[in-house]
């Protein structure tokens, strides 16, 4: 009953502060840290040609990598007391290599199924994500009954006994289904106010500079679109610099700007099929413009963005070869399908990929937009 009591009074604080979130307007800043952000955000790229065609990406296990975990694999780590963004369940915890990562999850957690969907998806399309592993279940030594709001106790200057319930270091406690995070490898760019990037900051991405191509960058919009990628606060991307791409002086010659939290897609109220399937692709499809305007909050930093028809190509490019049999397999290999929706049609993959290949059918409608 104590950790109930204190679970709601936590979410309580969370709801209320997200209700009251700021507008995401971000100024540019001043000094070598923010001149040298800005240059690495011109110099951007979002997006490298996929080492296998799309049409034959295997969407039945995780993203392979660095440190790749198979799907069923049962995962021990320590737990970690660092703290947590956003209202979803999650805690860091140290595995026994020594590396520290980010855990999801809850079997009534839809960001768990919606982030590994989308990333597994825009990995094979070739955008920078982090990469989201499904894994079994994670044993967590040192873990509290509830990690999250045992983590979000203690921001608000609970006493720690009090937060972690008395839960033993050697206490050892499984969380299933679980996601583990693995990021994409390099430094973070960033200066002392601004952390990750917001997706109008896109507009300052230039070929010129190095950057990527006008159509790139509007594939990827494409793609947020097509995802109803609604929560994408600046803290939700990341502007790394890969390793080998630093200079001498500071600067990056390859800088990266990576999709970091793709957990609120698939909706407005994550992995949810009802509403996700009657999001429009255009907000005006003659005009070729996109937006999210009428998700929450607005879009937050995503605003209304003429699409150019090279980046219209590019995205078709990418989706037309992913037929729908790997689709199906993506929607229940994540746990789309086999979350415990309340809409029966929503816990069949047919009518997840249905919905998507409407989207993709939606963008080969509009068009030719106007070229860049």
């Amino acid at each position: 009953m104590l950790g109930l009591a204190i679970a709601a009074a936590v979410a309580a604080a969370i709801t209320g502060a997200c209700r009251d979130r700021p507008p995401h307007d971000r100024h540019a800043g001043s000094g070598e840290e923010a001149a040298r952000r800005r240059a690495a955000l011109a110099s951007a790229r979002v997006w490298a040609a996929p080492r296998t065609d799309p049409g034959a990406a295997d969407f039945s296990r995780n993203t392979a990598g660095p440190g790749y975990i198979d799907a069923a694999s049962d995962i021990d780590c320590d737990f970690s007391l660092d703290p947590v963004h956003g209202t979803t369940p999650k805690f860091h915890c140290t595995l026994p290599d020594g590396d520290r990562v980010k855990v999801k999850y809850g079997a009534a957690n839809p960001e768990v199924p919606a982030q590994v969907a989308a990333s597994r998806l825009l990995a094979a399309l070739g955008f920078f994500v982090d990469r989201v592993m499904l894994v079994h279940s994670v044993r967590c030594r040192g873990c509290p009954p509830f990690p999250h709001q045992a983590l979000e106790c203690l921001k608000h200057g609970i006493p720690r006994a009090l937060c972690l319930q008395g839960t033993p270091a050697s206490r050892v406690r499984a969380f299933e289904p679980a996601t583990i995070e693995r990021r994409f490898d390099g430094e973070a760019i960033e200066s002392d106010d601004e952390e990750g990037w917001a997706w109008y900051e896109l507009d300052a991405v230039d070929a010129r500079a190095g950057g990527s191509t006008r159509a790139q960058v509007d594939a990827l919009r494409l793609m947020a679109v097509l995802l109803a990628h609604w929560d994408n606060k600046p803290v939700n991307q990341r502007l790394v610099c890969p390793p080998g791409a630093d200079r001498p002086d500071g600067s990056c010659r390859a800088p990266a700007a990576v999709l970091h939290d793709l957990g609120g897609t698939f909706g407005p109220m994550k992995a949810d099929l009802e509403n996700w399937q009657h999001v429009p692709m255009w907000e005006d499809a003659a005009a070729c413009r996109v937006g999210l305007s009428t998700l929450p909050f607005n879009g937050a930093t995503f605003r209304p963005a003429d699409i150019s028809e090279e980046g219209r190509q590019l995205a078709l490019k990418l989706l037309r070869p992913i037929g729908a049999p790997q689709l199906n397999t993506l929607f229940d290999a994540s746990g789309v399908a086999r979350f415990p929706h309340v809409l029966a049609a929503a816990r069949r993959p047919e009518a997840w990929t249905e919905a998507f290949l409407a989207k993709v059918a939606q963008i080969e409608a509009a068009g030719p937009c106007p070229s860049t």
